[in-house]
């Protein structure tokens, strides 16, 4: 059975056998909450960075909150535009919107819901400022790269990429309400990292890519430029980290961090490269792994070091 006859049998299902708990599932998925949880580890810790200290909890919460509200809106706007795409490919063949357990109409409307309640969520409870940010990462994902960037050029995730830069500039003015050089900082490492990030992933899916004609870098060059690229991106990432140390005040803790878990990601990259020049299997999950691992030690170090006297 195809990848379209096994959605078309899906979505036959009567609407009456599919409960209420799976339906709640069905939507929760529609957010993305893996990639949403990584967008919260990353603007939780600079709140600590924005304070020098501990944040005040509730506006830790409140900023968590309205931030996967926007996250979870971006994602649902992403799966709706994509729904003609997802059904052809096997890592997004399950998506809810592919097995018809959410409609395009609902899909629809929970997104636009939950971009306008995240921003009024986080205007009453954090600043304006915040509010405008989210409301901008959000147009972003949707519009520059799920509807712009993303099927016309293999640079779609350097630049639809940063959307996911905005959660750091969004935990900070959460905080201050105003935007300094420490989050821009920031800002720049999680751009940087995105591609490395992502295109590992591009590799392993390399195939479902080309069915469906979208031009990620993975899919449409040799693992050998793949790997070059990934090292290059891996090396501005770990460099860009290391200005946070002047521009942030940054203490040891922070200082080790970035020197030792860059130095792994860096090596990682180069084992990628070094195995797909040898055509030996380049391993890109590996890769894909190490970079959430990196990405997440990296930002658990800016949380921690203004915590520490040293």
């Amino acid at each position: 059975m195809t990848t379209t006859s096994r959605a078309q049998a899906r979505s036959a299902r009567p609407a009456g056998s599919r409960s209420i708990g799976r339906t709640v599932r069905a939507y929760f998925q529609l957010t993305k909450p893996r990639v949403m949880e990584l967008l919260l580890v990353t603007a939780v810790p600079v709140m600590f960075l924005a304070q020098r200290g501990l944040p005040n909890l509730w506006l830790v919460a409140a900023t968590v909150i309205g931030g996967a509200m926007s996250a979870g809106s971006a994602a649902s706007f992403n799966m709706y535009l994509d729904r003609d795409i997802d059904q052809h490919m096997h890592r997004t063949e399950n998506r809810p919107l592919v097995t018809g357990e959410v409609s395009p109409r609902g899909a629809l409307i929970f997104s636009w819901t939950l971009a306008v309640l995240s921003t009024v969520w986080l205007w009453l409870t954090t600043n304006w400022l915040a509010a405008v940010l989210s409301a901008v990462a959000i147009f972003f994902y949707v519009v520059i790269y799920t509807m712009l960037l993303k099927r016309r050029t293999e640079q779609n995730i350097v630049w639809g990429g940063i959307a996911g830069c905005f959660p750091v500039l969004i935990g900070w003015t959460a905080v201050t309400g105003s935007l300094a050089w420490a989050p821009f900082v920031l800002f720049a490492v999680v751009f940087l990292w995105t591609p490395p990030h992502y295109w590992p992933l591009s590799m392993k899916y390399k195939d479902d890519y080309d069915d469906v004609d979208v031009p990620m870098l993975g899919a449409t060059r040799d693992g050998s430029q793949v790997g070059l690229q990934i090292i290059l991106y891996a090396w501005a990432t770990v460099a860009c980290s290391l200005l946070l140390i002047p521009v942030g005040h940054m203490g040891l803790v922070y200082s080790v961090s970035a020197l030792v878990f860059g130095g792994w990601f860096i090596y990682e990259s180069h084992v990628l490269y070094n195995r797909a020049v040898r055509d030996a299997g380049p391993k890109p999950m590996r890769v894909f792994h190490a970079s959430i691992t990196y990405l997440t030690l990296l930002f658990l170090a800016v949380a921690l070091d203004p915590l520490l006297p040293f």
